[in-house]
């Protein structure tokens, strides 16, 4: 993984998890996958309009329709099979659509209120992503990242690399996961991506707050867009 993109990693973690990935990532994050989650609405004011990127099997993205019933929710994801697993899983609901396209190569007809995404900072470069989220932000909209980090505390550091170990173990259990298991935690050791996104809302304009989660295992930034 050293020598590899971090977004060249996608298709090795996500090609073949779709069917299994709501099950996973809910006991795998010991159900605080739901939590953060929540934890990103709160930190959403309203909206007409809502661009979920990297929305995977569509759990966030169907949170928000069920927030914001009446408002347009978009989906967004790189890889197909997911896709199928959140129209499926989302048929029932009349505000939601989804594109399959590149979030790095985004072009959308049309701007929103909100830009929200989990788990895809660490996969791509930052100055490329906070421009493609820029670009689809209405004015007084804002963006909200979410995804894992490194916990600081010695004791949780030591779980937490502990706990990743395990995950590795039972990777032989459930083979289309193997490889996610083993790559993770070194992707997450090796990102800076809080403060490397943070710094590119600051030089766009935008005004950031960060917010730890779990022990520092976890973060949200937001950046809003204030009107001019």
């Amino acid at each position: 993984m050293d020598c590899m993109y971090p977004k060249e990693l996608v298709p090795k973690f996500f090609d073949n998890t779709a069917a299994t990935y709501d099950k996973v990532v809910s006991w795998a994050t010991f159900a605080k996958d739901n939590y953060w989650k929540n934890e990103m609405l709160n930190q959403i004011p309203g909206g007409d309009t809502f661009l979920d990127l990297a929305c995977g099997t569509g759990i966030l993205t169907r949170k928000l329709a069920q927030k914001f019933p009446n408002s347009e929710i978009t989906g967004v994801d790189i890889t197909q099979s997911y896709l199928d697993v959140a129209k499926r899983n989302s048929s029932s609901f009349q505000n939601i659509s989804f594109v399959c396209q590149d979030a790095e190569k985004l072009n959308l007809d049309g701007k929103f209120d909100c830009v929200i995404s989990s788990y895809i900072p660490k996969y791509c470069n930052p100055k490329i992503l906070v421009r493609i989220c820029d670009k689809h932000l209405n004015s007084g909209g804002r963006v909200i990242l979410h995804d894992f980090t490194y916990p600081q505390n010695r004791l949780v550091r030591f779980l937490w690399n502990a706990y990743f170990v395990l995950l590795n173990l039972a990777g032989n259990l459930i083979p289309e996961w193997k490889e996610a298991f083993s790559e993770l935690p070194k992707l997450i050791r090796a990102t800076t991506w809080a403060r490397s996104y943070e710094e590119e809302m600051k030089k766009i304009g935008l005004d950031v707050r960060c917010k730890y989660l779990t022990w520092h295992s976890s973060a949200i930034l937001v950046g809003v867009k204030y009107s001019i």
